[in-house]
Parts: C-alpha cells; structure tokens; sequence
C-alpha cells in the first residue's frame, strides 16, 4: 500500500490515512454558532476520504475572531451546535479536529465574503482588538497590548474552549500559532515588542504558546494536542524555520504530538513566491531539526505529489485545503491516481462507481 494510505498513529489516536483536510475559514456563523452549512461542507470530506477532517479556526473569546461571522467556542451552545457535525464526521470514519484560536490584531475584519477589507468599526459590530504591543498590521486599527491579567484571560479561554471541544467529540484538538494571529504575533519578534517575561528571548516569547498548550493538555488529556505554525514570516528579521523547530521541541516535551507547518501571514510586506508544494522544505527541516512528526501543506493536488512528498521523507502527513474544496472526494480520487483505489475507504454507497485499479 502506498504511504499516504498507511494509517498513523499520534498520542494514542490512531488515524486511517495521512490524506488530511487543512482548516479553513467559512465566515458563515451568527454569534459564533456552526449551522447546516458548516455541517456539510465538514462531513462530505470525512465521506471523500480523508484521514482527519480539521475544523475551522474556532475562536476562543469573541474578541478573538477573525470576523463577526467566524465560529467559537467560548460559551455551551455553540459546543452543543458542534456535537452533531463532529459526530458525522467519526460516524464517516475520519477523526473529527478542531483548531482553537485568537486572532489578536486581526481580529475583527470584515469577512472577505463582503468584499470589504479593513478593521469592522463598533457602529457595525466590531471591537477593541488586543496584541502581544500595540503595533496594528498593516491597514488595520491598533491594537491594545494585553497585561498580564488579559495574558492569563487568553490561557484559560483556551482550556475552556478546548474542554467544550472534547464534550462535542473532537478528538483532534489543534492550537493555532500560524498566519499572523495572536499566538503567532507573541512568537515573532517583528509583532512583539514586549519587555516582559513574555518578550524579548524565544523562551519569553514562546512563553505564551507553552502555556497554551499545557492548559490544553490539562483540559483535554484524552484528546490528540497538535500545534500549526507559520514556519517562517517570509520578511527580514522575522520568525523562521528554526525558531520554529525550537519551540516544535519545547512543546512536544509538553504533549504536542503534531505540528502542522504552514508559513506567512504576520505581515502585509512579506515576500513569498509560491508554487506547488512552496512550504514543503519548512516542514522538512522542523522534522529532521525536531525530530517530530510534521504535515505538508500548501498546493499539493494530487495523490502521486502527495506520495513522493511521504516517501522522501519531508513529511509524515499531508494536509490540503483548496484542493478539498475543489473535489471533496480528493481522498477517493488520490487512491485511484496512485493505483490502488480499494485503498480508500469510498462509501458502501459508492462502491459501484469505484473504478478499477490501473497500472
């Protein structure tokens, strides 16, 4: 059997395959509830044959949104509104993941769904939003810096946010520490001015992350804690591939079992050429810097790409987002393109359209 549709295993969870879907953002909830659109467009993937379908990023506080219409997960109803769609999900073989998150000075913009761009004013339901320093990006309003009582407020949204996800039935939880969102801003040293315990040195400034994480694995032992990272900033003084592999081993010592690298988006200036599978060396090198267990992502779209990427040892899981929604049957069809399409686990109710394996 080809590596992509070798099952995995990460902290005791054990997953069918290594083809995973990648969160991505819908921008379609009202007060940060999941509804029927949420629903579908996450279980059709479990059906398409994906190893691990990863919710959207699911913010913790509602200051922490990306947008007004972002999901969460601070408050019992919406884990309540998750419960089903994460039961769908596992019902459809796939392990149902969620990636808890803050979006700290890019908080509180416009869905891009609007066609507008630029920090949502409070007279149209926006807010004050909050920073490791009170620097804004680029075309957004200024942030608060966070004290040290907001810091704590931050952990334990956190810990809370994750328990409500367990008692929904994800078993996957991951921690959002990429694409200039406000684990990441404390991370890089282009978004974190701070003087503190919580500035200057990696320790310091990973000092939040670590905490995270350990408040996640006290809230949510039984669960899979996994960390995305943006592995590099892609601008001149930033945070980088081995920082990124630094703080990698910092939490795994605490639990993680997972990282999940991605690059970019801290800051607007960033300078990235991308192509077909572009972020793969970052990836690459946290694992052989590490020694952990990483995923690939960033326009890998097909099954063969995927399987060399696997076999040359620069990832042990392969995650996509685009591509899924292009084809939610991406897993189905990977299998075929590799040869083997039994590999799969295609629907009882599908069967009769699987196609022959061809050599």
């Amino acid at each position: 059997m080809n590596l992509l549709f070798t099952p995995i295993e990460l902290g005791g969870l054990t997953v069918r395959n290594r083809l995973w879907v990648a969160p991505m953002c819908q921008y379609s909830a009202v007060d940060g509830v999941p509804n029927d659109w949420h629903h579908v467009h996450l279980a059709q993937f479990a059906s398409g044959g994906a190893g691990v379908v990863i919710a959207e990023a699911t913010a913790v506080l509602p200051e922490g949104r990306i947008s007004p219409e972002d999901v969460g997960l601070w408050n019992d109803a919406q884990r309540d509104a998750w419960a089903p769609i994460a039961a769908s999900i596992a019902a459809r073989g796939a392990v149902p993941g969620i990636q808890l998150a803050h979006a700290g000075r890019k908080a509180s913009t416009w869905s891009p769904l609007t066609g507008k761009r630029g920090t949502v004013p409070a007279s149209d339901g926006g807010w004050q939003t909050v920073a490791p320093s009170a620097i804004a990006f680029e075309g957004l309003d200024e942030p608060v810096a966070l004290d040290a009582a907001g810091i704590d407020a931050v952990v334990d949204a956190f810990a809370a946010a994750a328990a409500r996800a367990v008692a929904a039935g994800f078993t996957l939880l991951e921690v959002h520490a990429a694409h200039g969102y406000l684990l990441h801003q404390f991370l890089s040293p282009l978004s974190n001015l701070r003087t503190d315990e919580y500035g200057g040195s990696l320790e310091n400034r990973a000092r939040l992350l670590l905490r995270v994480v350990d408040a996640v694995r006290a809230a949510a032992p039984e669960a899979a804690v996994t960390v995305r990272f943006s592995a590099s900033d892609w601008a001149d003084g930033g945070w980088d591939v081995a920082q990124t592999a630094t703080v990698a081993g910092w939490a795994a010592e605490r639990g993680a079992v997972f990282f999940d690298v991605s690059s970019g988006g801290l800051v607007a200036h960033q300078q990235i050429t991308t192509g077909p599978g572009y972020q793969v060396p970052l990836a690459a090198e946290v694992r052989r810097t590490a020694g952990v267990a990483v995923g690939a992502v960033g326009e890998i779209t097909s099954g063969p790409q995927a399987e060399t990427i696997l076999k040359a040892g620069e990832a042990d899981v392969i995650l996509a987002a685009r591509e899924w929604l292009r084809d939610p049957h991406f897993g189905l069809r990977a299998a075929t393109e590799l040869g083997e399409p039994a590999a799969a686990p295609w629907p009882v109710q599908y069967l009769r359209a699987r196609p022959r394996a061809q050599r």
